[in-house]
């Protein structure tokens, strides 16, 4: 989707940060040490390489991370990916990864970076009637990234300097997910706005009917109803009609069109009529997001009680919601009752365990909760949020060796997000193994894109006394090939005098 729109309306983090940091927008990309923008030459009609959409995009990642933008739920994640990658497995020949993620924001919205991280609005899930929707607007997202929409937009800007048009993109695109409103939000919006008049990235209408053209297909192939697509487009369409404030920022980032959406429901009848049954994973997340969305300023609990006060008339999912609810509304004893009913009734289903565990946790029953997630283990082996959930538990019992083991395991045979580096890293340092937690951090800011802090982290590893010589020979052979993938001029380690950053420290 067009990302050109978020400026008027957003706070651009990049921009933002050169403001705070009393450097120009310009100067972000050329002088910031965190920011490790790819070289790409001075011609702006040179395309981006996939290697340079990657980091382009694990940049921008790493600033929505940092600015509490990412929903980074175990549950949740899993969810979201596993549906992104049934779609993006039929959409390319496999040569580029993708990475999908929800977005802690009201709107309905979804957009994609360069690299192939695809956000998806909590406010666009909730609002989705049923899971081909949701997957046509991932299909949609997924056929801009394989199409190389972003890095053709880059090829077209032939009187732009390419480096600031990365900047400026990646400002742009971070701004998708935010929420400002305070002063500070418009002065930078302002800047980012003078930063991005001559640079800035439009998705054309070609690009729409393409995505759209592609998406469809990719549904299709996917087993979703292709007319979920238009369908969903229809009905954001339509409410335009109720006045400009009903909106959707769906349609403000999608040059939505009557002829446009015709054009998707022709192509959409070209395939055989299907009948989908919405998966599980699909009621239960939603119910998870909307709890975890209204948990942070309100009571969730609210909610379902307008639903009806007979527990019995709530779907299974709305009973997962309303447990959801209970626990994070500080009844735990009543939380550990919805989810052992729950889970009694739907062994199979390993979010009611882990939710269970959860509860159990809250209520001080650390016993219980151990034992309620190794149960989950053995009928899920490496389930990544049993065993995220259980790395916690065992944690919080006080037995981080064991906590290290099990998600040192998960680590070396499941990718890992970022969130599960972390607490691996957190288990293996307070089980003092100091050494490997500064080798996972350094895993942790691979991933976002932060080459120097994971030097930094790598060279802490390497200074830890008492460290095996198979240690020793890991992290020299890691710190090599990080340092190759530096640009030339920072391909360089600290200098003996440059201190640990507190805050970069395993848990920090």
């Amino acid at each position: 989707m067009s990302p050109n729109h978020f400026a008027h309306r957003l706070l651009p983090l990049l921009a933002g940060l050169a403001l705070l940091g009393g450097l120009p927008p310009a100067a972000v990309a050329q002088n910031s040490s965190q920011d490790q923008l790819p070289e790409m030459g001075t011609a702006a009609q040179e395309a981006l390489s996939l290697e340079d959409e990657n980091r382009i995009g694990r940049m921008v990642m790493r600033n929505l991370r940092e600015g509490g933008l990412v929903l980074d739920d175990p549950e949740v994640h899993e969810y979201i990916q596993s549906l992104g990658l049934r779609l993006s497995s039929l959409a390319q020949d496999g040569n580029r990864d993708f990475n999908f993620f929800v977005v802690r924001d009201p709107a309905i919205n979804a957009f994609a970076l360069p690299g192939g991280f695809v956000g998806i609005h909590s406010g666009l899930m909730l609002e989705t009637r049923n899971e081909s929707e949701l997957a046509g607007v991932l299909a949609h997202e997924v056929a801009h990234v394989t199409q190389r929409h972003i890095a053709r937009g880059l090829e077209a800007q032939s009187r732009a300097n390419l480096m600031s048009t990365a900047a400026v993109l990646a400002a742009i695109l971070i701004g998708a997910a935010g929420g400002g409103g305070s002063d500070a939000t418009m002065g930078a919006i302002t800047a980012a706005q003078s930063m991005a008049a001559q640079a800035s990235i439009n998705f054309t209408r070609e690009n729409e009917y393409e995505a759209d053209r592609i998406g469809i297909g990719v549904l299709a192939s996917a087993g979703f109803d292709p007319n979920a697509m238009p369908a969903f487009f229809d009905t954001m369409f339509r409410r335009t009609q109720l006045g400009p404030d009903r909106v959707p920022e769906l349609l403000r980032t999608h040059p939505v069109t009557s002829n446009r959406i015709a054009e998707s429901k022709d192509r959409a009848l070209q395939y055989p009529p299907v009948s989908v049954k919405d998966s599980l994973s699909y009621s239960l997340m939603k119910e998870r997001i909307r709890v975890l969305l209204i948990a942070r300023n309100g009571d969730p609990g609210e909610y379902y009680k307008a639903l009806g006060d007979n527990a019995a008339d709530l779907s299974l999912a709305q009973t997962y919601g309303m447990g959801l609810a209970q626990l994070y509304g500080n009844e735990a004893a009543a939380a550990e009752r919805t989810f052992e009913g729950l889970r009694r009734e739907y062994p199979e289903v390993m979010a009611f365990h882990t939710a269970l565990g959860q509860a159990e946790l809250a209520a001080g029953d650390t016993k219980a909760a151990l034992e309620t997630l190794e149960k989950a283990r053995e009928l899920a082996p490496r389930n990544v949020p049993v065993t995220v959930r259980y790395g916690e538990a065992l944690m919080q019992a006080g037995r981080p060796k064991r906590a290290h083991e099990v998600l040192l395991d998960l680590f070396n045979n499941v990718p890992p997000t970022q969130e599960q580096i972390r607490l691996t890293a957190m288990a293996a340092n307070a089980a003092g193994d100091v050494a490997d937690a500064y080798s996972y951090m350094a895993e942790y800011h691979l991933m976002g894109g932060d080459l120097m802090l994971a030097i930094n982290q790598l060279e802490l590893a390497l200074s830890v006394p008492g460290i095996t010589d198979v240690q020793r020979s890991k992290f020299v052979a890691r710190l090599k090939e990080v340092r190759e993938w530096l640009p030339k001029e920072r391909n360089r380690s600290k200098r003996p005098d440059e201190k640990q950053p507190p805050d970069q420290r395993p848990g920090g």
